[in-house]
């Protein structure tokens, strides 16, 4: 019997396999143990910073994109909240509104990040290729794609342990982008797991499908993490006059 007719796993199990694509989660890319460790300069994190917001920013279209094609009401009462978490809502001015502040602590101007001059192309295909992937897929493979955040509140919770003192100089009123989204994301994940369960449990093929999306995404977001290392590697060897101008010096401090 191939693996794939073989019976499904249980819920336990499959949710055990889930979890263990954490080994694949950019926390683990050298740009991000970089950034863990201090090493990055003023610039590079500067142009992390610019780069990452065309990811924020590309959010809730890519949840837009789920609920267009969701048919369940139950579903699109919950999902929405994703959403409004980025776009904001009364006086939540939401996370978008707080990435920009983040571009503000790490010294770029509001136009350095929502101008978008600095996000690398590479960057943009790679966000681009997800949001492409939750309007064409079915609402449930995009739910299952969203399950990198079973691993995000460990890397925000990293960010708000490490930068204070690894980048002193960064207005730690900036962060408050991290701290919302360890709430946010534990109350998403649960729901966007609960739904992957009931769905993919069904059979061994729905729940390997489950598998490779989720990895497609991992990789969407370590290209993402690519792109922007490579950039600002290239940024130290480049003439000044070429490279993008976020920041002069590349002096960590």
């Amino acid at each position: 019997m191939s693996e794939l007719q073989a019976p499904p796993w249980s819920a336990e199990e499959f949710e055990h396999r889930l979890r263990g694509k954490s080994s694949s989660y950019h926390i683990h890319h050298p740009f991000h143990v970089m950034m863990a460790q201090g090493q990055l300069t003023r610039e590079q994190l500067r142009g992390w910073v610019a780069n990452r917001f065309y990811y924020q920013i590309s959010i809730p279209r890519k949840d837009a994109a789920i609920l267009a094609n969701c048919d369940d009401r139950e579903v699109r009462r919950e999902w929405v909240l994703r959403i409004l978490d980025h776009d904001g809502y009364g006086e939540d001015e939401g996370g978008i509104k707080a990435w920009i502040g983040l571009g503000q602590a790490v010294g770029l101007s509001r136009d350095d990040v929502v101008s978008l001059r600095h996000v690398m192309p590479a960057a943009r295909f790679a966000v681009d290729a997800y949001v492409d992937f939750a309007r064409r897929a079915s609402w449930q493979e995009a739910v299952a794609s969203s399950l990198t955040e079973l691993f995000a509140p460990h890397i925000h919770q990293q960010r708000l342990d490490t930068w204070p003192e690894q980048y002193p100089w960064v207005d730690a009123a900036g962060l408050r982008y991290f701290k919302a989204r360890l709430t946010q994301a534990r109350r998403d994940v649960q729901h966007g797991l609960t739904l992957t369960l009931a769905y993919f449990s069904r059979t061994r093929a729905l729940q390997e499908r489950a598998l490779e999306i989720l990895q497609f995404k991992l990789d969407v977001l370590w290209a993402l993490a690519d792109a922007i290392m490579l950039s600002q590697c290239e940024m130290r060897i480049m003439s000044p006059k070429l490279a993008p101008d976020i920041a002069p010096g590349n002096a960590r401090e």
